[in-house]
This record gives structure tokens, C-alpha cells and sequence, in this order.
């Protein structure tokens, strides 16, 4: 995690087009085709990456290095429930030594590392963001986790590797990315060996999500515009991908509904938390880092445009936080499916 906030994006040749970028960004998100195929949106990657370039620095500093939201439960710490949301993965996808899984949508690496420690596969990364690839290699050496963890620079619509690669897939709140779930589970298929299992936390709309309730619709367009989506889907939408390209779905589930006593997910976006790193991703921590960074900028500390860049990081935080609470969004959704053999 980033300990100064002058260290966001201090990179001189990054920095000197944020400004830039973040117009160019906005630009594309307008004249983005909506539900769109991969086809149609051709210029996707040109997009993700934009936004990746933007965030990620802000990410790291306010969320630390699994940019992923989790269950919780009562007395277990922020970064203890990401580390137990990604051994439920490996351990619902029955990973182990000696299996070569893929990761698609990687980030900078963080569940990567946790899940390849935890199992013993190797995990290989998938990220068409050379800058968060550049983080996560060398978080990797610093971890020692080399022998078990390796990343490749490809888009994960077209993943450089033969048919029938890995042993397992999965994705962490990473797919929503895509144009549009088709595209990216037939990839997903394409990879798979006969017979082996697939699973992701999907950003998803739920049942109580009205398209005819504006409070519903302005949630749903600030979470995509802050959140560098092109469009949210719902459940129905993801299973019946699923199901077209061909895996057999072995189970669905939303995570964030609680089956006992639990903190919500978007309680971090929400709650100042004792701790530094709880504080910066709370509500009251993010008008902090905004309020500090209009001071920095103006002195040029940090680079022209940070501030409104995260401008559109707290408008997704808020409509996250918001549609959580309102139970029309979720951002795991749990699917688990297998390729057939």
C-alpha cells in the first residue's frame, strides 16, 4: 500500500498525462456502445487500460493491493475476509499442487499471491495493463512467490495460450470489464481442459434492481462510469452466458446475502474503522485524501488531474456503498462451472 499520498501517481512520464487522460477516458465511456459485443466495441482495451492507468496508484493507496470487496463477520479484520474470500475460491475450485490455473483480470496481483501460497498451484496472471504488471512483478519477487506465480500481457478476451491450457479458472470481480460475457466465457472455455472448473465473483445487478426507478438507474451509471464498466449485467444475463457457450453450472450464489451474522460488503466504503487503511477507503478518509490532494495539486505535488480522477473513485464509492445497501447490486455473485469432457 502506497504510505504517502505524494507517492500517487509520482511517475514523471505518467504524470504529466493524467489531465489529458482522464478527458480521453471520459470521451470513450460517452461514445461507448452499451451492451455492446466485442466486436462492436473494438476499442474496449483502449478503454480498460485508460482507466486502469488512472486508478490503480489510488487503489493501492486506499484499498491495498486486492482490489476486491468480501463477506464479513463479526471480529474478523478488513484484510483477514479478503484472504478468506480468496481461499473460498481455490477451495471451491479445489485447488492444489501441481495444477497451472489462470487468473484472469490479475490487477497488481494481490489475490494471485494469497491464492498461490494458500494451495500451491501456480498462477498465471492475465492483465492487458502493463502498469499494474509492472507492480505485480515485483510485489512477486518481494513475496518470493516466483516459482508459483507468473503474468502475461494479453488481453483476456484473447489470452496467449493454446486450447485446453489450464487446469483451472477463475476471476475476482475482474470480468465486468468485458464487453460482454459471451465473448469472455467462450474464452474461458477455449482454456479449460476437459472436464476442469471455472469460477468468478461477478459485479451483478439483483432482482430488486428496476430499470423504471431513476435512483436505481443513477446508481447503476455511477458505479459504471467510476468503476470503468461499460455495462452491468444481471444474474440472468451471466447464467444464460454461461450455459450458451457451453459449461455445465454446477452452482450460483450471491455471497452477500448473509446466512448468519455479518458486516455488509460495502461497510469499508462507509465506516471510518480503527485502522489507517480502514480509514482511507471510509467515507470520512476519502473527503480527507480529496481535501489534501486539491492542496497538493495546487501546489503541483502531484500531477493535474488527480483530483478528478478521484472524483469519479468516490462517485463510484458512494453508489457502491448506496446500491449495497438498497440490495439491488452485488459485487460476488459466485458462479462455479465446469467445461464439460
Amino acid at each position: 500500500m502506497r504510505g504517502k499520498l505524494s507517492d500517487v501517481l509520482k511517475d514523471a512520464e505518467k504524470s504529466s498525462g493524467v489531465e489529458p487522460s482522464v478527458c480521453k477516458y471520459e470521451e470513450h465511456f460517452k461514445n461507448a456502445k452499451r451492451g455492446a459485443t466485442e466486436n462492436e466495441n473494438s476499442d474496449y482495451k483502449t478503454f480498460n487500460d485508460l482507466y486502469y492507468d488512472l486508478v490503480t496508484d489510488f487503489y493501492e493507496y486506499g484499498w491495498g493491493r486486492s482490489f476486491h470487496f468480501a463477506p464479513r463477520v463479526p471480529g474478523e479484520s478488513f484484510k483477514a475476509s479478503l484472504a478468506r474470500h480468496e481461499h473460498y475460491m481455490a477451495h471451491a475450485l479445489g485447488l492444489r499442487p501441481g495444477m497451472v490455473v489462470a487468473d484472469l483480470g490479475c490487477g497488481v496481483g494481490g489475490p494471485l499471491r494469497e491464492i498461490a501460497r494458500f494451495s500451491g498451484a501456480k498462477i498465471v496472471g492475465v492483465n492487458s495493463n502493463a502498469y499494474q504488471l509492472e507492480h505485480a512483478r515485483r510485489y512477486t519477487e518481494e513475496a518470493e512467490l516466483t516459482h508459483l506465480a507468473e503474468y502475461r500481457h494479453c488481453d483476456f478476451l484473447h489470452v496467449d495460450a493454446p486450447d485446453d491450457s489450464f487446469d483451472a479458472v477463475y476471476a475476482i470481480e475482474a470480468l465486468c470489464h468485458a464487453p460482454d460475457k459471451l465473448s469472455i466465457f467462450g474464452e474461458v472455455l477455449r482454456l479449460l481442459k476437459p472436464g476442469a472448473h471455472f469460477g468468478s465473483y461477478e459485479f451483478s445487478l439483483t432482482d430488486r434492481f428496476s430499470a423504471q426507478d431513476p435512483i436505481h438507474l443513477k446508481l447503476k451509471a455511477d458505479i459504471e462510469l467510476g468503476g470503468g464498466i461499460l455495462e452491468l449485467d444481471d444474474r440472468q444475463t451471466i447464467d444464460s452466458a454461461l450455459r450458451t457457450v457451453g459449461f455445465e453450472v454446477l452452482r450460483t450464489q450471491d455471497l452477500a446475502v448473509p446466512t448468519g451474522p455479518s458486516i455488509p460488503w460495502y461497510q469499508p466504503l462507509v465506516g471510518s474503522g480503527i485502522s489507517l487503511a480502514s480509514f482511507r477507503s471510509s467515507r470520512n478518509g476519502r473527503l480527507v485524501t480529496t481535501n489534501t490532494l486539491k492542496v497538493l495539486e495546487k501546489l503541483r505535488i502531484v500531477p493535474q488531474g488527480s483530483v478528478r480522477v478521484l472524483n469519479k473513485l468516490n462517485l463510484c464509492a458512494v453508489a457502491l456503498a448506496e446500491a449495497g445497501r438498497l440490495g439491488i447490486f452485488t459485487p460476488m455473485y459466485f458462479i462455479h462451472a465446469r467445461k464439460p469432457k
